[in-house]
């Protein structure tokens, strides 16, 4: 039995390639890219790239799927490999029953009558009752080769057009009405007629460019402005994006996507040179394009008008995408000048001032800042504490501790700039000597417990100057990385300049490099990281931790590494400990108790973890 292309479609959107590779081949960003030693020739210098999709050695050559890969590593047939995966991803596999068999053959026929349909609209659009149609896109500024490209068309005016020559071709009214190209009145004693009349068509198609749908916008007459096709078997509009097959070359190129509201907003920025662009099928932004987006870009921009409906769809992206949050992927959110659209923008004002607009794209945390504060901070105890308890309320819904720490970090600062009451003149930041349990008095930092000979402890800038503490120890204690390799690869590192530099050294580790500490500043000095390393390899970092100097010995190196990952772990387990026990007000359920139970006890290592360095 054949397996159905739509299964193996489905089930490559459910497992992304970097997590099928990555379980075999060490993997690191670098950059756009995700790329390891190739599994299938010796190399020291990594040349495999894997993409969302597909791998491919640069150094041999090799590429393929998720598939090829299962089936090239482990000696897999292709049935076997497709049945592991489907196991992996939740999908039972296809069984060939009369059932499925007759779904299969009804899909396929829907995709071809869909694809005539298609067809059918482009020649009526070069036809003289397309005249309105045609003149109207060129009066958008499109260019032929665009609307070409992007397969626009025109339905005729009538009730039975596109039916009779549907008909004409031997297709069942049945298949029509399956694919959503005819409407079906309540009284069955009527006959079906053509949805589409008298609009412009836009064919909506899958990520490998088969049409399954349409959008259409009407020209003149009554009737609503614009129509999408309904849900079909080929069609579910939550989980496709308009233009993703004609964007999916621009995306792999520029490591982006930009998410726009509207069809003609796509076409306008792809003739304008910003290929990238995609948009929803008339609907909100659903958390399942949400994660199609996160498997194409890390961080992909959203683009609303700059209007107060532009702000309010932008509001509730936002909360969409907190629950989905998790460590290196997010969202940007840019908005555009009042009555503007990017269609508009870029064809009165050109790509240069799209692009400023998507320089100026804010993050996800600042964008709730600003939708929760009106953007200013209360000057009152009494406001600034409404707008705390409200942010809390939006952190909740952040299940990932690490993005959920960074969040209340950032908005802390924000909160109080200049360091609440009673805390010391901190800005919230949590430093290295800590405030509670896990970084409260009773638990001195790695600085403060490895120099306590030093008279100048001073109060750090957490997120940052930890992050280079762990690369500096890590650069001048080589034997080190090998231990560590799993940290310095899981810690978040706000700083760009600092993450680079640690994606840099895992590469290099990864890659098999005997290197000595002069050999790795050497290496990743011609890499173009010098400036970064001379800031980071200074006493401005080692006055905080002697352990990270290049003369502390690999055992203190040890402690100090251990001391630190242990903190930040310690400020996790506090997050996630607030998130089930604030499941278990909403639902006491075991599951929910014994979440909490398990965190605590997690905690109780953790502190004795920490105590053994006192």
């Amino acid at each position: 039995m054949a397996i159905p292309p739509e299964f193996l479609e489905e089930l490559k959107l459910r497992l992304p390639a970097t997590d099928v590779v990555g379980r075999r081949v060490k993997l690191v960003r670098s950059g756009r890219d995700t790329k390891g030693c190739c599994p299938f020739h010796k190399e020291k210098t990594p040349s495999f790239h894997v993409y969302e999709d597909h791998y491919h050695c640069f150094g041999c050559g090799v590429h393929g799927s998720i598939i090829d890969f299962v089936m090239e590593t482990e000696g897999l047939e292709f049935r076997e490999a497709v049945a592991r995966l489907a196991g992996e991803a939740g999908m039972p596999m296809p069984e060939e029953t009369p059932e499925e068999r007759q779904r299969q053959a009804r899909n396929r026929s829907l995709a071809e009558v869909v694809e005539m349909a298609a067809a059918f609209f482009e020649k009526c659009l070069r036809m003289p009752e397309g005249r309105a149609a045609l003149d109207y896109l060129r009066g958008r500024g499109l260019t032929e080769e665009t609307i070409k490209r992007f397969r626009l068309g025109f339905s005729p005016d009538g009730r039975g057009k596109l039916k009779a020559m549907l008909a004409a071709e031997g297709i069942e009214e049945s298949a029509m009405v399956a694919a959503g190209l005819l409407v079906q009145p309540e009284d069955r004693n009527r006959d079906p007629y053509d949805r589409f009349r008298g609009r412009v068509m836009f064919p909506i198609t899958d990520r490998q460019g088969r049409v399954i749908a349409f959008g259409a916008r009407l020209l003149a007459g009554d009737g609503p402005k614009y129509l999408n096709s309904p849900e079909t078997s080929l069609f579910h509009k939550g989980r496709n994006l308009y233009g993703l097959a004609q964007a999916k070359e621009a995306v792999r190129e520029h490591g982006s996507i930009v998410v726009c509201e509207g069809y003609t907003d796509v076409i306008a920025l792809a003739q304008a040179g910003i290929g990238q662009a995609v948009a929803p099928l008339g609907t909100a932004l659903t958390e399942e394009q949400i994660a199609l987006l996160w498997k194409l870009a890390p961080e992909p921009i959203l683009c609303f008008d700059g209007d107060a409906a532009g702000q309010r769809a932008a509001a509730r992206a936002a909360e969409r995408a907190l629950p989905l949050l998790k460590a290196g992927f997010g969202l940007r959110f840019a908005m555009l000048p009042p009555g503007e659209d990017p269609d508009s923008l870029v064809q009165g004002k050109g790509r240069a001032a799209f692009d400023e607009v998507l320089e100026g794209a804010t993050a996800l945390s600042e964008l709730i800042w600003r939708v929760e504060s009106g953007g200013s901070l209360p000057s009152s105890p009494e406001g600034r504490a409404d707008l705390n308890k409200r942010l809390d309320q939006k952190l909740r819904d952040i299940p990932d501790p690490t993005v959920r720490r960074y969040f209340q970090d950032f908005f802390k600062t924000r909160l109080w700039p200049d360091g609440p009451a009673g805390r010391g003149g901190q800005s919230g930041r949590g430093d290295f000597r800590g405030k509670g349990k896990f970084g409260g008095n009773n638990w001195a930092g790695p600085s403060q417990r490895l120099r306590a000979d030093s008279p100048d402890i001073r109060p750090v800038e957490s997120d940052r100057l930890r992050a280079a503490i762990l690369l500096a120890t890590a650069i001048n204690h080589p034997d080190l990385l090998a231990e560590v390799e799993e940290d310095l690869g899981r810690i978040a590192v706000a700083d760009a300049n600092l993450d680079n530099l640690r994606q840099a050294l895992l590469i290099t580790h990864a890659g098999g490099l005997p290197l000595d500490t002069e050999g790795l500043v050497n290496h990743l000095s011609e890499q173009g990281y010098s400036q970064a390393l001379s800031q980071l390899l200074s006493a401005r970092t080692y006055d905080h931790a002697r352990f990270a100097r290049p003369n502390a010995g690999l055992a203190e190196a040890r402690r100090g590494w251990e001391a630190t990952i242990n903190h930040l772990r310690g400020e996790d387990l506090e997050s996630e400990l607030q998130a089930a026990q604030d499941a278990v007000r909403r639902d006491p359920s075991d599951e929910n108790m014994n979440w909490v139970v398990r965190v605590r006890r997690m905690m109780d290592e953790s502190e004795q973890i920490a105590a053994g360095f006192e």
